[in-house]
């Protein structure tokens, strides 16, 4: 152990520990912009300088070691008057319009500014212009980044895509897209951990809200909106609800004063995944020469648009099966359009996700299965909903709980469970137990794929039957089972991909809160819902089962393999690199 003094205060702390933890763990606060633990580690934006003693020069808390009997200053004058300028200095390249920035309140800069009580630059401001492609779902604003290199670590280390670099030299240095290309010719998953891991509002998804608040205003849509499982254990986070304030009925109550007509549930589409992707799986199974092992999910967009770029010879194993937003969308203008007795083109179908990967899933000319246009007119974010919840003055604490609609609001928990890593690969294992045994599991059967570990495996026993599966979070994971898979060190039968480290709980629409990673503590809520839920099994929740006795027949009849399934290969996806150099 080291022993030190933080601002006269004794610490003791293990040895390499960095002043910045170690000032943490006395509860001293030392502010930092670059800094991300494990994963940016540079001090390149020198806000987290402390004086030494015996030491003139400042040096970065963050990649700085304690050492026995340091003595640190993290607030003198000379911290304060230095922090202060480097500040002003970062705001000088920096578009200080908050008022016009989605991170004006929940922004790095400008909580460390206020701080420092800036209240004017001495600095000439020079701005660098933002040309950027609007209609993509990612959007960067070079006028507020502060080049802390953030996005291009956690795309290099933990997504292993590079689709970041810095660009230029000297003062005119910044992070634009690698390789010179345009953000539309790259290689990138839209997984959006560069939005969630950027500290100012330098990157953002394309905001939507105006295009639904049009069509909530006009009388010949009827709009219809449905809720992906990972959104309810985060939506009232922005608001500051408590987690007994942020329940899901009432934010199906929110949702109702924003204007929506009819509100439904992923979790009821998750379970209609289930029953046709636990089908095929089942199918791939039974004629092993037939197809490739292992099968691979396919909800994740992310995940398909990284194996489509980097592994395109191994598109055939992913399922064919839509994911739970498309397939809702299908039957929104299908069956539901049916049930309603009205024309499919009134339908106004809206999803609220926490990716941004689901917004270029929707427009793919292969999403326009029911014949009405896009399946998903339009696809929100997490944070997008609190947006549009704030707009319309709602108090989300003072509205009283309100039901979804029927009948595509009832779902099953383990539809629920389909935001957390593992979450897909438990429900499909849970209702393939009973379509090839004819009995139910133990709910809890297959909770050996639960966790946050990265890369996770076990083998099942289905009627004597052994199923290797194997679970992965994070395209550094995927691409590291994959290049396994290809030489051969490990073989499985069905393996779960989810794009966003910890899955959709950690997905990238899903609110921001810089420094701390939520991904876990979303997804025990996501379990404690499945935990209490009337119904654990997808192939028990009524109204599936009422969908396909009077639409679909049955899973993978040729309706539902016209609304519910697609052709991965009907689509361009720009190669990785490496690919188009082969």
């Amino acid at each position: 152990m080291v022993n030190l003094t933080i601002d006269h205060i004794p610490v003791t702390v293990p040895e390499g520990t960095t002043i910045l933890d170690a000032a943490r763990s006395a509860g001293i606060h030392i502010p930092s912009l670059c800094y991300l633990r494990g994963v940016n580690e540079i001090g390149a934006c020198r806000v987290c300088v402390v004086e030494l003693s015996g030491m003139d020069r400042l040096v970065p808390a963050c990649n700085n070691v304690v050492e026995e009997g340091m003595e640190v200053l993290t607030s003198s004058p000379k911290v304060r008057e230095t922090r202060r300028i480097n500040v002003e200095l970062l705001l000088s390249q920096h578009d200080c319009h908050c008022a016009t920035c989605v991170r004006s309140g929940n922004c790095s800069l400008q909580t460390i500014a206020n701080d420092l009580n800036i209240l004017d630059l001495p600095f000439e401001k020079k701005v660098p212009e933002t040309r950027w492609d609007r209609s993509f779902p990612l959007f960067r604003d070079a006028s507020k980044c502060i080049k802390c290199m953030r996005c291009i670590q956690i795309c290099d280390k933990v997504q292993t895509l590079n689709i970041w670099d810095v660009a230029a030299t000297g003062s005119r240095t910044t992070v634009d897209v690698s390789l010179n290309r345009k953000i539309t010719q790259a290689d990138c998953s839209l997984c959006g951990q560069c939005i969630t891991h950027c500290p100012v509002g330098a990157l953002r998804e394309r905001d939507d809200t105006r295009q639904v608040f049009e069509a909530l205003a006009d009388p010949n849509k009827i709009t219809v909106v449905q809720v992906a499982p990972a959104v309810r254990t985060a939506w009232g986070e922005f608001m500051g609800l408590s987690p007994e304030q942020a329940t899901v009925k009432r934010m199906v109550a929110a949702l109702r004063r924003i204007g929506f007509d009819y509100i439904f549930d992923t979790n009821f589409a998750a379970d209609l995944t289930i029953m046709e992707e636990g089908s095929e799986f089942l199918q791939r199974l039974k004629n092993p020469g037939a197809f490739k092992a292992p099968m691979f999910t396919s909800c994740c967009p992310g995940w398909v648009r990284f194996l489509k770029s980097q592994y395109p010879d191994m598109v055939s194993q992913l399922s064919t099966a839509k994911s739970p937003q498309q397939m809702f969308g299908a039957v929104a203008k299908s069956y539901y359009a049916q049930l309603l007795g009205v024309d499919p083109q009134r339908i106004y179908s809206v999803s609220i996700m926490p990716c941004l990967a689901k917004k270029q899933e929707a427009a793919l000319p292969t999403m326009e299965s029911a014949g009405a246009g896009p399946d998903v007119d339009v696809v929100l974010t997490t944070r997008e909903l609190s947006r549009m919840i704030r707009a319309e003055h709602i108090i989300p604490a003072e509205l009283y709980e309100e039901e979804f609609d029927e009948p595509l609001g009832v779902a099953s928990g383990a539809g629920v469970i389909f935001g957390a890593t593992g979450g897909v690969m438990e429900a499909a294992l849970r209702s393939a137990y009973c379509l090839v045994t004819g009995k139910n599991p133990s709910p809890d059967a297959f909770q050996d794929v639960r966790g946050m570990d990265g890369w996770k495996e076990s083998t099942f026993h289905i009627a004597d039957t052994p199923i290797r599966v194997a679970v992965v979070s994070g395209l550094g994971n995927a691409r590291r089972l994959i290049q396994a898979l290809r030489r051969g060190e490990v073989q499985y039968d069905f393996v779960e991909v989810m794009a966003c480290p910890g899955g959709c709980s950690g997905g990238g629409g899903q609110p921001i809160h810089d420094g701390q990673e939520l991904a876990e503590s979303r997804s025990e809520k996501l379990y404690g819902l499945d935990a209490i839920s009337d119904l654990r099994f997808s192939h028990e929740n009524p109204s599936v089962q009422r969908l396909y006795k009077d639409f679909l027949v049955r899973p993978l009849s040729e309706k539902a393999h016209h609304l519910l399934h697609t052709d991965h290969t009907a689509w361009e996806m720009p190669l990785s690199p490496e690919n188009q150099k082969n």
